[in-house]
């Protein structure tokens, strides 16, 4: 019998695998890992620092446990070439072939780059995985200042975590307020002015224009608006993009992500997709729990019951000390934000025609009570 091969050893990958074996104690399957199938929290890479973890302590279990403990086949260190949908092959890059009866594609996504002029644009740091961020911890030891390119919610996170560190942080972004993608303005405010005065410094409204090595180590930073700033590393978190390479040239519907429906199957119904390189129904959810909704969702399906993915609402909490932040919210959920002064905080709603769908907490407001209550609010996915 041919495996289900899953391709892709994160956290979408595992627990697809995990599901599943529990639900079917003697389906063949495959994990393929382009790494060493290590299991970590990648949302704990952009808070480390600070709780004092080294890199090497970050994983939970290497992938010859995880394999073990699931019951799987670990491929570590297997990258995947093409998919044959014909015959239902995977050309590996060693040159070897693996088959399955069914694929479920949990590849991730890419650091997004920016163009930079100059001869240090190279040594621009991105951290999209443990090894990404050994090397990044690597970089920092002995840094005082550090520029951010990015500040959405992972830029954030870090600026963060490095200045609870004691490092000198910048943080550098075309938008005209730090997550602009996920809180109305006011919200949005208090967090640049707990941070500001945390000790980080903004340059809002630009972008990093060109980065030169220095004499001495460290590089020279050029921005657009004409600004030039000094910085031991530079970490890039503009964000992601969806890993669909593979499954564009094998021939399946790829959008942002790769496209899939609500039972996370592609346009080829023996191959599904999930995690940071799927499309969900139009959407991109790069969160732990609509990632573990799925995964359970798939797992269902795989042995045997179809189930569709739902969603119930879901706070995101961020992870800023400095100014404690809570969203919840689909990608383009309709409505008009509201926004008042709740002590030393902030409440914003997301409304339409009386129906809450989404909302923002931030400051003293971001209680775990507030976040309970509003959620109770909140129309599941779909409504």
């Amino acid at each position: 019998m041919d495996p289900i091969v899953i391709a892709g050893a994160g956290l979408a990958g595992w627990t697809v695998a995990r599901e599943l074996r529990k639900l079917d104690r003697d389906v063949p399957i495959v994990v393929a890992a382009a790494d060493d199938g290590a299991f970590y929290s990648k949302p704990l890479l952009s808070n480390a620092l600070a709780l004092g973890k080294a890199p090497g302590a970050i994983a939970t279990a290497d992938g010859a446990a995880m394999a073990a403990r699931t019951g799987v086949e670990l491929r570590a260190r297997t990258r995947i070439a093409a998919i044959d949908r014909g015959t239902r092959t995977l050309a590996l890059a060693d040159g070897g072939m693996l088959r399955y009866a069914r694929l479920v594609l949990a590849l991730g996504a890419d650091p997004l780059r920016l163009p930079v002029e100059g001869d240090g644009a190279g040594d621009l740091l991105r951290v999209n995985d443990l090894d990404d961020y050994a090397r990044f911890r690597a970089a920092i030891e002995g840094a005082r200042r550090v520029a951010i390119l990015g500040a959405g919610l992972i830029g954030c996170e870090f600026a963060n975590d490095l200045i609870a560190s004691g490092r000198a942080v910048d943080v550098i972004d075309l938008a005209q307020r730090p997550l602009g993608r996920l809180l109305p303005p006011r919200a949005a405010g208090l967090v640049h002015a707990r941070l500001a005065a945390a000790g980080l410094r903004w340059h809002l409204g630009t972008s990093l224009a060109g980065a030169w090595r220095r004499d001495g180590g460290g590089l020279h930073l050029l921005l657009a608006d004409g600004a030039r700033l000094e910085a031991d590393v530079v970490l890039s978190a503009v964000g992601l993009a969806p890993r669909v390479a593979l499954a564009a040239a094998a021939g399946l519907a790829t959008g942002r992500g790769i496209r899939v429906d609500r039972w996370l199957a592609t346009s080829d119904p023996h191959v599904f997709a999930l995690g940071d390189c799927a499309e969900i129904e139009g959407m991109v959810l790069p969160y732990v729990m609509p990632i573990m909704q799925a995964a359970r969702a798939l797992a269902r399906g795989l042995a045997g019951t179809p189930t569709a993915m739902s969603l119930p609402p879901m706070p995101v909490v961020v992870k800023t000390p400095a100014v404690p932040v809570v969203v919840a919210g689909l990608p383009g959920a309709p409505g008009t934000w509201t926004e008042r002064a709740e002590g030393d905080g902030v409440v914003a709603r997301l409304e339409q025609d009386g129906a809450l769908h989404g909302f923002a907490l931030a400051g003293a407001a971001a209680t775990p009570a507030a976040r309970e209550a509003m959620a109770r609010e909140m129309r599941p996915w779909p409504a």
